[in-house]
């Protein structure tokens, strides 16, 4: 009979949070969102699911295990300190032609155009 008592509690301590925090939620959101960006007023099911969303875009759904975040650090850290400095600048200048935005270089409509 005690695990069945503990289980209710659980179920019930687990259904207060996350009322209590779909509540803070709407509060807040209902305090800032509509003075400071005048966007909608919305209520407690919309809260929850706002809090839903940002489970599904934000968070991981599976647990944390501490030291596996940052398994791949040491890999890299070795192999940048293997390079020499020319491989080094040659690693950074691929990076930024492959990832960094220059506007200057992007081709236009008419570059392949004889007329000019």
């Amino acid at each position: 009979m005690k695990t069945g008592k503990w289980i209710v509690k659980m179920v019930a301590f687990g259904i207060l949070a996350i009322a209590l925090v779909g509540l803070a939620t709407m509060m807040l959101w209902n305090w800032l969102v509509p003075e400071l960006f005048h966007g909608p007023v919305i209520s407690f099911w919309q809260a929850l699911g706002l809090l839903v969303l940002t489970k599904i875009l934000f968070w991981s759904f599976a647990k944390k295990h501490p030291g596996h975040s940052g398994r791949w650090r040491p890999y890299w850290k070795d192999k940048w300190n293997a390079m020499s400095p020319e491989d080094r600048e040659r690693f950074k200048q691929k990076m930024k032609d492959k990832w960094c935005y220059r506007p200057e270089s992007a081709p236009t409509k008419d570059s392949g155009n004889a007329n000019g």
